[in-house]
């Protein structure tokens, strides 16, 4: 089937149906992002389809030119208000970058039958621990943590994936050296049957500058404040005091933090081209 090129924006916006992956800026709430790209949005497609297509070569135009009508009447009129485009998040974690538009939130949670898996890069600031485990908290107890290496936290984070392996074989029932826990291994990847019990499929450091590190966290039903306190008691075992500092997702299942829509991208054009690649992946 052959593409047409659409030159009305307002048609453009009566499609706006799917997914678009934004990356969100450090310090910039959820619903500063939302407002962001629907005004863009809102502001390059006017309710008038008249006005755009095909600028002063339209024909329709050049009719009403001949009509030598008032200026008010020839005005673009009202544009799009942002309470005409529904957008929401369409995970369930927190503050996230993948919004739906219109009708794909509920294509998205029609598709997605299983929790994905999602791949975070946690950034942990040793010696301070704070109320809530984020760096927003109060200070509580601060510690030595110049006796911390780079090869002890990665020999504990070996421990705690093995660890999450372990407890997901105990939850189907079969010995993990057993037969019939490889025979459940080659079906697939093994989720939870719950799906409030979060589980890390696998943690490892990829930075340590002290005194921060930083982890690459998979994981399935978590939530920050759980990879927060995990990482918490790590510092513990390490023998030191530890904080998160910072928490990036960089994958939710097949959305990768690469092809994320970066701020000067916040327009009518490039939500068109991202919710296109997004459709691809999904």
């Amino acid at each position: 089937m052959p593409l047409l090129k659409v030159y009305n924006p307002a048609a453009v916006v009566k499609h706006l149906n799917g997914l678009i992956n934004v990356y969100k800026p450090k310090n910039m709430k959820l619903n500063q992002v939302k407002t962001a790209i629907l005004y863009n949005i809102c502001r390059e497609a006017p309710k008038n389809p008249l006005l755009e297509p095909g600028g002063a070569a339209n024909p329709i135009l050049r009719k009403i030119d001949s009509l030598n009508l008032p200026e008010d009447i020839l005005s673009k009129g009202p544009a799009y208000q942002m309470d005409d485009i529904s957008c929401a998040p369409a995970l369930s974690l927190g503050p996230h970058t993948i919004l739906g538009l219109n009708r794909g939130i509920r294509l998205y949670r029609t598709a997605q039958k299983k929790p994905p898996i999602r791949a975070y890069h946690v950034t942990v600031q040793m010696g301070v621990a704070t109320e809530n485990h984020f760096s927003d908290s109060r200070k509580t107890v601060r510690a030595n943590y110049t006796h911390v290496r780079a090869n002890r936290i990665s020999g504990l984070a070996s421990s705690l994936q093995a660890s999450h392996q372990r407890k997901m074989y105990e939850l189907c029932g079969v010995d993990l050296q057993s037969q019939a826990a490889y025979e459940l291994a080659c079906k697939g990847l093994i989720r939870p049957v719950d799906k409030t019990l979060p589980v890390v499929y696998g943690i490892k450091l990829i930075g340590f500058q002290p005194p921060y590190f930083t982890l690459e966290i998979h994981a399935i039903n978590e939530t920050e404040d759980y990879l927060a306190a995990l990482v918490n008691d790590m510092a513990i075992e390490l023998k030191t005091v530890g904080h998160c500092s910072a928490i990036r997702c960089v994958r939710h299942g097949p959305y990768v933090v690469e092809k994320s829509l970066l701020r000067h991208g916040w327009n009518l054009a490039g939500v068109v081209r991202n919710m296109r690649e997004q459709k691809e992946i999904t």
